[in-house]
C-alpha cells in the first residue's frame, strides 16, 4: 500500500452522470424515486471500499422534463434509509446554507451522523440561481459575496450547536435520579447578520463530533471558504496542470489559514467510460453522445452563459464577447471551466454540449480499466489529487464496471485498500482527526 491513500467517493446521480444515460436499453428511467436503486449502488461501492457516497442537490427542479429524469429524492432522508442497508461506506449530502436554518439543519446531519454510527458528510452549498430563489420567496439570487458571507455565519453556528453538548454530558445515573449533566450544556445564544440562535441543540454530540464538511466551490469566494472550513473538496477540472495548479493553491489557502493542509482531501471528478479495449470504450461513448438531444442542451448552455434565449446557433462558436467571471453572480467556476475549454478547443456548441453532456465539466475519460486507473495514479501521485469523485456515466453498469476492472488494478498498484479495517468513521477513513469541542478549555500543563 502506498505511503498515501486514494480516496474514492461515488457520486449517484440517477441513472448516470450521462444526460442520454436513462435512453439506453438497460436503464430504468424511474430508477431515480426507487430506493431498491440506491440501495444497490451503496452495496456495490462498498463492495469496492469507497470511502463515502456522495448526492448532490438543489432546492428547485433542475432543467426540463423532457431532457432527463427530473426531480430527486430529499438526501437526507435517502441517506438514512441506506445507512441501514450498508455497514462501512461514508454518506454525504448536499444542503444549501441559502434556503435552509442552522437548526433544524444541524439537528438532521447530527441524527444522520448517529443513525449511521459516524458516518455522515455535508457537502456545503450556496445555491446560485434566481429559480431556486422564487421558491423561497425572494425576486432574485443573492449576490455571490452575500451567499458565502451567509455561508460561513451558518457554518459557525452549526458548529456551535454540534458542540453545544459536551461527549459527556449523558449521565445515566439510576441510583441518584441523575439522567444529564445541565453543567455540559453550552447553549450558542448567537447573534449575528444572518441568524440569531439561542438554544442548545436537541441530538448530543455525535460519533464523528460533527459531519464531515465538503465543499464543492471553486471560485475565489468558495477556494477561500474551503480553507477555512472544508476537509473534502469536490471540484472540477480539465487538465493535470490545472487540476495540479488547483491542488497547490488550495493547499497553500489552508496553511495560510492555520490549518493543516492534509486535513483537506481534493477530489476531482472524473467519469470513466469503461471499454475491454479502447476502441470498445470509445464506441460506449459515442453511443451515449449518439442519444443526446442537442435542443435541449442549447437553453442550458444559454442559462449557464447567462445569454439571451435564441443567442447560440448548434454549429457555430460561442460569442467573442462573453462576459469576465467577475461579472457572473451565479456557478463562477463553472462559468470559467467551461469557457475556456470551448475557447482552448474550438469547440462548436454541439460539439461543447456533448463534451458537458457526461459529466457538466468533469473530466469524461474513456479507456481500458488499466489506461483510468493510469489517469487516476497519474493525478495522485503528481500532486493534482488526493482522490478522486467517481461519476459513471451510466447507472448501475458503470459503477459495477469500475468497481470489478478498476478497483482490482487500484489494488494491485498498492494505492486502493483491499478492506475497510478498524476505522470505522467517515472521518477515520479520510485520515480526519475527531474534532475537540470548543467549549471544552484545555486542562492547565503541570509544572
Amino acid at each position: 500500500m502506498s505511503t498515501r491513500e486514494l480516496h474514492l467517493n461515488a457520486f449517484l446521480m440517477n441513472t448516470g452522470h450521462h444526460e442520454a444515460s436513462w435512453r439506453l436499453p438497460e436503464s430504468d428511467p424511474y430508477a431515480h424515486v426507487e430506493l431498491g436503486h440506491y440501495v444497490r449502488l451503496a452495496k456495490i461501492a462498498e463492495r469496492g471500499t469507497f470511502d463515502s457516497l456522495f448526492l448532490a442537490d438543489s432546492p428547485q427542479l433542475w432543467g426540463n422534463l423532457a431532457q432527463r429524469p427530473a426531480g430527486a429524492l430529499e438526501p437526507l432522508t435517502l441517506l438514512t434509509a441506506l445507512a441501514t442497508a450498508t455497514e462501512h461506506i461514508g454518506l454525504i449530502a448536499t444542503a444549501s446554507t441559502s434556503y435552509n436554518s442552522p437548526y433544524n439543519l444541524a439537528r438532521r446531519f447530527a441524527s444522520l451522523d448517529i443513525v449511521s454510527g459516524g458516518r455522515a458528510g455535508w457537502n456545503i452549498v450556496t445555491t446560485a440561481g434566481a429559480e431556486a430563489a422564487r421558491n423561497f420567496g425572494l425576486a432574485a439570487e443573492p449576490a455571490h459575496a452575500e451567499r458565502y458571507a451567509r455561508a460561513a455565519e451558518f457554518l459557525d453556528v452549526s458548529l456551535k450547536l454540534w458542540d453545544s453538548w459536551e461527549d459527556d454530558a449523558i449521565v445515566g445515573d439510576k441510583a441518584a435520579g441523575v439522567w444529564g449533566d445541565d453543567r455540559k450544556l453550552h447553549p450558542p445564544r448567537h447573534e449575528g447578520t444572518y441568524f440569531s440562535v439561542e438554544g442548545a441543540l436537541n441530538v448530543p454530540r455525535t460519533p464523528q463530533g460533527y459531519p464531515l464538511l465538503v465543499q464543492a466551490g471553486s471560485s475565489e469566494d468558495g477556494k477561500a471558504f474551503a480553507a477555512r472550513y472544508a476537509e473534502a473538496v469536490f471540484t472540477a477540472q480539465q487538465t493535470l496542470a490545472d487540476a495540479q495548479a488547483f491542488y497547490a493553491d488550495l493547499k497553500s489557502r489552508t496553511r495560510a489559514a492555520g490549518r493543516d493542509p492534509e486535513h483537506v482531501k481534493v477530489l476531482p471528478g472524473i467519469v470513466p467510460v469503461l471499454g475491454s479495449t479502447e476502441a470498445e470504450a470509445r464506441a460506449a461513448e459515442q453511443l451515449l453522445e449518439d442519444h443526446i438531444v442537442y435542443e435541449h442542451g442549447v437553453g442550458r448552455l444559454e442559462s449557464l452563459l447567462q445569454l439571451p434565449a435564441g443567442t447560440l446557433r448548434l454549429d457555430g462558436r460561442l460569442p467573442a464577447d462573453l462576459p469576465p467571471e467577475s461579472a457572473v453572480e451565479g456557478a463562477k467556476s463553472r462559468y470559467t471551466l467551461v469557457v475556456e475549454l470551448a475557447r482552448r478547443e474550438r469547440l462548436t456548441v454541439r460539439q461543447l454540449i456533448g463534451r458537458l453532456g457526461g459529466g457538466r465539466g468533469h473530466l469524461t475519460f474513456a479507456g481500458t480499466p488499466e489506461q483510468v486507473a493510469d489517469q487516476i495514479e497519474t493525478w495522485f501521485t503528481r500532486g493534482a489529487a488526493d482522490g478522486f469523485n467517481i461519476m459513471p456515466a451510466v447507472l448501475p453498469s458503470g459503477l459495477e464496471a469500475f468497481v470489478e476492472h478498476v478497483v482490482p488494478v487500484l489494488r494491485g498498484r498498492g494505492l486502493l485498500r483491499t478492506e475497510y479495517g478498524p476505522r470505522r468513521t467517515l472521518r477515520e477513513r479520510y485520515g480526519l482527526p475527531r474534532p475537540a469541542n470548543q467549549y471544552l478549555t484545555p486542562a492547565p500543563a503541570l509544572v
